[in-house]
């Protein structure tokens, strides 16, 4: 009896109760559990067999790399004094670029560091121009000026490099400047201002004219 009603489980085919010789009755499988309920067999949808959006056609697919490369500037805490009173931020101040002649800088605020540097840097690829660049070096000499800080630039011969350093220097990198000089002209020490004093530079650029 016991070798029947085991290949009667085996089966999926529910039983009857049947008495058992000194055990009372024995109960058999119900109906609607095992290998027969959708969703717990190996063969049938459900828990046993792959979902969209896992294995390869999810999360094993190999994710588009983005062309542009992000280079955090400065990170600062601000405060805003309100009537409840102090309110604390993160600045970020990111630069992105594709090495190709295309920059852009983001500044941003937020709760945390991670938020102020995501909104930062979407912000970067928001806000890109387009770098005047002629044998790996900028057409000619450019002085500009924001706020307190007066950055210029000159060109440089090939394989002389970046003489440039601090945020002009990270700047002329990403937008794919390979020989270049640079020099402060102010005293400002500000990476903010730098930066930007170094944007409205390279946005000066013209090509020469044949």
């Amino acid at each position: 009896m016991a070798d029947e009603i085991k290949q009667q489980i085996n089966n999926d085919k529910p039983t009857e109760v049947q008495p058992v010789a000194g055990r009372g009755f024995r109960q058999t499988r119900r109906p609607g559990f095992g290998g027969s309920r959708p969703g717990f067999g190996s063969g049938k949808p459900g828990f046993g067999t792959s979902k969209p959006g896992f294995g390869k056609a999810g999360f094993g697919r190999t994710a588009v790399k983005d062309e542009f490369d992000s280079k955090l500037l400065d990170l600062a805490r601000v405060t805003r004094v309100t009537g409840g009173g102090k309110r604390m931020r993160f600045r970020a101040v990111v630069i992105a670029g594709n090495k190709k002649g295309r920059i852009g800088m983001g500044i941003d605020k937020g709760r945390d560091v991670s938020q102020a540097i995501e909104k930062a840097t979407r912000k970067a690829k928001k806000s890109l121009i387009d770098v005047v660049i002629i044998n790996g070096t900028i057409p000619h000499e450019v002085t500009a000026k924001a706020g307190p800080s007066v950055i210029m630039l000159k060109p440089q011969l090939k394989g002389r490099g970046l003489v440039a350093g601090g945020a002009v220097r990270a700047i002329c990198e990403l937008a794919g400047i390979r020989d270049v000089s640079s020099k402060i002209l102010s005293a400002s020490k500000n990476k903010l201002n730098n930066a930007r004093g170094t944007m409205a530079a390279l946005k000066k650029l013209r090509a020469k004219s044949k």
